[in-house]
């Protein structure tokens, strides 16, 4: 009975190398070349056994060990100057170890790919448009600037009442801010959302809410050109109250 035999195939010189190595268990930075090259040869002859054609670079490694056997075998001249002779190997192995670094980095993009091909994407979302809080012209400077004209214009008049006990908080002026606001028909006056606290406390609350609401888009503060006068309204769609704790009816 004939017998067939299959031989495994290899990218390259060093592919089959690096095999031959991990396969003896070879300390890849002390080769036995002479062990190495025999193995080497072997396996190039069994290529020609089953006719299979021999690229050029298997022929050319193959020299090389040959080539590194002989300066090996040659007897090493002792140095006067105590320096240490170069290892005929040293080139052969930093080849190897560079393929080897290669292969490592192979199996790791190969296993990420893997892992990718288990995801799907999709085409990117039109994402809606958020609308600025201030439009063109207006800005966080003229609102402070407003604030503190109405700040002075009541430190002036001095009808600040002083309420003990009672705390007044953001939320609940975003609240009432908004309850005014609808029932005044969606729209008045900055200073006049100001001049009804009734002390510094709730005054500065006040203006902390009308920034907090025009960054959550449920107002909008507009200056026309030409006027002094800063208006505050609701934006248009929001019906709905987003606080149900109104504290009061101011």
């Amino acid at each position: 009975m004939s017998y067939q035999l299959k031989l495994e195939v290899f990218e390259g010189p060093l592919a089959l190398l690096m095999h031959l190595i991990e396969k003896s268990q070879i300390d890849i930075y002390d080769i036995p070349i002479a062990e190495i090259t025999e193995q080497y040869l072997a396996y190039l002859k069994q290529m020609e056994e089953v006719d299979l054609e021999i690229a050029s670079e298997f022929l050319v490694m193959a020299a090389t060990l040959l080539q590194i056997k002989s300066r090996m075998l040659l007897p090493k001249k002792k140095a006067e100057d105590d320096t240490v002779e170069e290892d005929p190997r040293d080139e052969l192995v930093a080849r190897l170890l560079e393929y080897k670094r290669y292969q490592e980095v192979s199996r790791a993009l190969s296993d990420m790919a893997e892992a990718r091909r288990l995801f799907f994407g999709r085409s990117p979302l039109e994402l809606p448009r958020r609308q600025e809080p201030y439009p063109q012209g207006m800005t966080t400077d003229k609102l402070v600037m407003a604030f503190m004209a109405v700040w002075e214009s009541k430190q002036a008049e001095e009808d600040f009442v002083v309420v003990r006990g009672e705390t007044v908080t953001v939320q609940d002026k975003m609240g009432d801010i908004l309850y005014l606001l609808r029932k005044c028909g969606k729209t008045m006056e900055f200073r006049e959302t100001l001049i009804r606290a009734r002390n510094r406390d709730e005054m500065i609350a006040s203006f902390l809410a009308i920034l907090e609401l025009l960054k959550l888009n449920k107002i909008r503060a507009e200056q026309e050109q030409g006027s002094e006068t800063i208006m505050i309204s609701l934006v248009e769609g929001d019906s709905e109250p987003c606080f149900t704790n109104i504290s009061k009816e101011i």
